[in-house]
């Protein structure tokens, strides 16, 4: 009996609570309404403050909205186009932040947001950059937007987090070619196009020459000097008779400059195997 009254003054002390919270956010509710309904711009204005600084983003963007246009010219424009911005931003509507962040870069280039909304633009394009396999045109608009950003506020307290954003999104870029790379050598001789001497191979090492010409410094420098070796190898067996010489001396050059830079590479084996085979067709 006991058991069962406690139960029941739970039960009751939870729908009393449910009940606070429904009035509270239908209160919160027609309080917003009435803001946004409202003529008085000054309070509009203070409210979406007030929602923007409290987390309540998605209520901040809806009054900001109209008010970028109402502001403009006034003292409170640049505060509400920054903060319209950050709200997106922090709404992680990075695309749409972007575009405010550029805006007020552009209208204000002197203005008292400018250094953050300068950055804050290239971190919302950082974080919509794509994942290596995909197209890669957002990474070189975030990389660019973080330099332009380096080249006005040289000074910055954000300039080494700038400059780690930079080189992480270097190393993205690398990765496309790098998997570039890797599928053309995979393909080999497989499309149709292919038939005088595997262009699918030209297509692996010229990819991973230019990589190597682009980031010679790269962690992946042995990965793409390895990529070329073996597409040179691929290249010289699937070339035409008249052709196969020159491709086998250059696939065996290639060998010996892998070995002489990466003495002690897991692929030695694979490169002097290379080497053995490349032989039989150089008679060197």
């Amino acid at each position: 009996m006991i058991t069962f009254a406690c139960k029941f003054l739970e039960m009751k002390r939870n729908i009393l609570i449910l009940s606070a919270i429904t009035i509270l956010l239908s209160s919160c509710a027609s309080e917003f309404n009435a803001v946004y309904k409202s003529q008085d711009y000054d309070y509009k204005y203070e409210y979406a403050k007030e929602s923007f600084a409290t987390g309540h983003f998605t209520r901040a963007i809806t009054l900001l909205q109209e008010l970028v246009t109402i502001e403009k010219g006034t003292d409170n424009a640049q505060e509400c186009l920054y903060m319209l911005g950050m709200a997106e931003y922090c709404s992680h509507d990075y695309v749409t932040s972007s575009e405010y962040f550029k805006k007020y870069v552009s209208s204000y280039p002197k203005g008292i947001y400018a250094e953050q909304a300068s950055y804050y633009n290239a971190e919302a394009l950082y974080r919509s950059t794509p994942e290596a396999r995909l197209d890669q045109t957002g990474t070189y608009s975030a990389i660019t937007a973080y330099q332009d950003f380096l080249d006005v506020f040289p000074d910055s307290k954000y300039r080494k987090l700038a400059q780690s954003r930079m080189f992480e999104l270097q190393d993205k870029l690398i990765e496309k070619e790098y998997l570039t790379a890797k599928l053309y050598y995979n393909l080999g001789s497989y499309f149709g196009n292919c038939n005088n001497g595997g262009s699918n191979y030209e297509a692996s090492i010229i990819t991973a020459q230019n990589a190597v010409k682009d980031y010679p410094y790269t962690k992946k420098r042995e990965q793409f000097i390895l990529l070329i070796m073996k597409g040179k190898f691929g290249l010289a067996q699937q070339s035409i008779e008249e052709k196969k010489l020159e491709r086998f001396r250059d696939a065996e050059d290639e060998c010996y400059g892998f070995l002489n830079e990466f003495p002690d590479s897991k692929d030695k084996a694979l490169a002097e195997k290379y080497i053995a085979e490349c032989k039989k067709i150089t008679k060197d």
